[in-house]
């Protein structure tokens, strides 16, 4: 469970439900399926780049509110023997399907997720996962790469998405929630969604 190793003793203060939600493995998968009350983007004139990104289930270009979601995280092992978390988002706007994927493996000595954005992969981007004094948890994007092909190339800080996520549990409705926010330092923003969703059978 690459969540609970990068947390350590921190991943006990999570809400139990997060707990549960983050103890994936090969053999306990994750399934998630509700809403995104909100989705939006930034500037009228990013819509190209996010038109772009699309063809590799990176970012979009819609926007809206109520949209039916679902989530899948499933995981294996690497041939190098890392545990591997491939995240499946996809957005059910009125006459398309959009998706936000991702595969995530952990550096334990930097004590950081490494996410490879896009499938395939078009970004590279360090998270810290932190757990909030009422159970949530905060992600944080740190350094980040494009990819091209072998290469990896630093973008510099005035061109990173910076990303901040925040996922609690709501103990009266029972459900998850989920806030995103991507920003870049002089663009403002470039996508924000927030959620709500439940945990569907395995």
């Amino acid at each position: 469970m690459i969540y609970k190793e990068i947390l350590g003793d921190d991943f006990n203060k999570l809400h139990p439900k997060l707990q549960e939600r983050y103890s994936i493995t090969m053999d306990c998968p994750f399934h998630g399926k509700g809403i995104m009350l909100h989705i939006s983007n930034g500037k009228r004139w990013l819509k190209s780049f996010l038109r772009l990104a699309v063809r590799w289930k990176f970012l979009f270009p819609e926007e809206g509110s109520n949209i039916p979601f679902t989530i899948r995280n499933t995981s294996k092992q690497l041939a190098n023997g890392d545990q591997e978390i491939y995240w499946e988002r996809s957005f059910h706007f009125q006459h398309v399907t959009r998706h936000f994927n991702a595969f995530m493996t952990i550096d334990p000595e930097q004590r950081i997720v490494k996410d490879y954005l896009g499938e395939p992969n078009l970004f590279y981007s360090d998270l810290t996962f932190l757990v909030a004094s009422n159970g949530e948890l905060h992600i944080q994007s740190g350094a980040q790469r494009i990819l091209l092909g072998k290469w990896e190339v630093p973008i510099p800080r005035l061109l990173e998405g910076k990303v901040m996520v925040k996922e609690g549990y709501d103990d009266v409705n029972g459900l998850y929630t989920i806030h995103v926010d991507i920003r870049n330092p002089m663009l403002g923003r470039l996508m924000a969604y927030d959620g709500r969703f439940k945990q569907e059978d395995r």
